[in-house]
């Protein structure tokens, strides 16, 4: 079975590049199960209501979240109703939210997808590494496929949670630096394992926001609104293919959708 985990989707821009690209790429990549970091695609921070259900219909199986996950209020009543988005695991347990969530890919397979934050330069939460040993004893016992998203500043933590979860999980993939590193690989266990899987919008900017604004505020120490950009919108996550009877990776890699290709794969689909 085949899984693609979509990056830290910024802004309008991002929304829209999945809501163009995600059908065609299911049918180009033979994609089972789609899952997408969705913790900045309204305006830049947090998520509504009306996005989450805009990709669920765009093809979106699963969100992950991160560390702005409750910047928008009227998302607590999707968190604690829904079935398709998942909290930061290692946040307490009164936050709103799913701690995990387990769905049928198009293949029939069961996959298993939770999240966690990691905590070098981050903000304060629980020791990820034993949130995610915990989490893994919630799953049911016979299910194979897991990915987790590890929300992480830090790639030694990102290295170390690939290493602690190898041979536990199908995939420990990263995001939040939005910028897509080049050392995706199966561990020894058969974990399949990136630091960073990109960002989703776009690239022509600092990290989804506008390169002016973020200057400006750098030379000056005068804050503005970091507006997010418009220029260069790409799709980036990383495709994971998965053994389903032993929850092994076979193989991974990175993908990149640029504007021209959303297109195509949005005519695609509509053949």
């Amino acid at each position: 079975m085949r899984i693609l985990l979509i990056g830290d989707t910024v802004g309008k821009p991002g929304r829209q590049i999945i809501v163009q690209s995600v059908a065609g790429l299911r049918i180009r990549e033979k994609l089972d199960f789609v899952v997408a970091n969705a913790e900045n695609i309204a305006g830049g921070s947090g998520i509504t209501p009306a996005i989450y259900h805009e990709l669920l219909s765009a093809g979106v199986d699963c969100i992950t979240m991160g560390d702005h996950i409750y910047r928008r209020r009227e998302i607590f009543s999707i968190l604690q109703t829904e079935a398709r988005i998942v909290k930061p695991a290692n946040y307490p347990a009164e936050a709103p939210g799913a701690e995990l969530a387990v769905h049928r890919a198009t293949d029939g397979t069961r996959v298993g997808v939770f999240s966690l934050l990691g905590r070098v330069f981050m903000q304060p939460v629980d020791n990820p590494f034993n949130a995610a040993s915990r989490i893994l004893r919630q799953f049911p016992r016979d299910l194979r496929v897991i990915l987790l998203d590890f929300h992480a500043e830090a790639t030694s933590d990102m290295q170390l949670m690939g290493r602690h979860l190898d041979g536990r999980v199908s995939a420990v993939l990263g995001t939040h630096t939005h910028v897509p590193t080049a050392d995706e690989q199966i561990l020894p266990g058969g974990t399949a394992f990136q630091c960073d899987v990109g960002m989703t919008g776009p690239c022509e900017s600092i990290l989804g926001r506008r390169i002016d604004r973020v200057l400006e505020t750098t030379l000056t120490s005068r804050p503005t609104h970091f507006e997010v950009a418009t220029g260069d919108v790409r799709l980036q996550g990383t495709i994971v293919d998965v053994d389903p009877t032993t929850g092994k990776a076979t193989a991974i890699r990175r993908l990149v959708v640029t504007h021209d290709e959303a297109g195509q794969l949005a005519s695609l689909a509509r053949r």
